[in-house]
């Protein structure tokens, strides 16, 4: 069965209005009058209608479907985004706490050192007091402190100091400072921490000024290089 268009039904209507129209005429007695033909409007084909319809049925539905596609992907992509932010947090909180253990572990590591350095040093310090009677010399005073101290290395550093200082003169006084003794002291009075007898005795000087040294720069030798630096420690 073929499909009739609009226009046609149209076009066949008008065609019957007309000839009606003429046989009236007729019928009444008068003339046909002739009936000016009218334009017919240009209507879309039904087929076409259903074809347009169901081409943007399509389109709306593709539409659709990309749009919940891209919005998958983004739900998608933040929460990978979240993800991964949170394993990164993670891992920095446990590199953070691993340093800080590691930081605590190497300061308390070297605290028990120092501790034992100065016990040791303590020890040693009790063992010797004074010089051997009437050894006041620069060479005495010298082997006194490389036996208190120790260490050689440490000692050079030490009597490079002390050298410079006081030129191991346990009685040198500084004219416009008052500093007092082989380390100059300032002022001198500090070194009765070592002992009473600060002024007359090098092994209290040599003492005091080596406890000065490792709890002001860690060493002796911290304190030359301080020292060579400044031109005082």
């Amino acid at each position: 069965m073929s499909r009739i268009s609009v226009r046609g039904i149209a076009v066949a209507s008008a065609t019957a209005v007309t000839t009606v129209g003429a046989v009236v005429g007729v019928a009444s007695g008068s003339e046909p009058t002739a009936v000016a033909a009218q334009p017919v409007a240009d209507v879309t084909p039904l087929d076409t209608i259903d074809a347009g319809q169901q081409a943007n049925a399509q389109v709306a539905s593709l539409t659709e479907q990309v749009q919940s596609q891209q919005a998958a992907a983004d739900a998608s992509a933040k929460q990978a985004a979240a993800e991964a932010a949170r394993k990164q947090a993670a891992a920095d909180a446990a590199k953070k706490k691993a340093d800080a253990e590691a930081a605590a572990k190497a300061k308390a590591e070297h605290e028990k050192e120092q501790a034992a350095s100065r016990d040791e040093q303590r020890s040693s310090l009790g063992s010797v007091s004074t010089l051997s009677a009437g050894d006041y010399s620069v060479a005495g005073i010298q082997a006194l402190a490389r036996q208190i101290i120790g260490d050689d290395t440490q000692y050079q550093c030490f009597s490079n100091i002390v050298s410079r200082e006081s030129g191991w003169d346990y009685k040198a006084v500084n004219a416009s400072s008052g500093a007092y003794g082989l380390v100059q002291a300032l002022p001198g009075s500090k070194m009765a921490s070592a002992g009473a007898d600060w002024q007359t005795n090098p092994a209290t000087q040599i003492k005091w000024g080596l406890s000065y040294m490792n709890s002001s720069y860690h060493s002796p030798c911290g304190a030359w290089q301080f020292w060579q630096a400044n031109s005082w420690y």
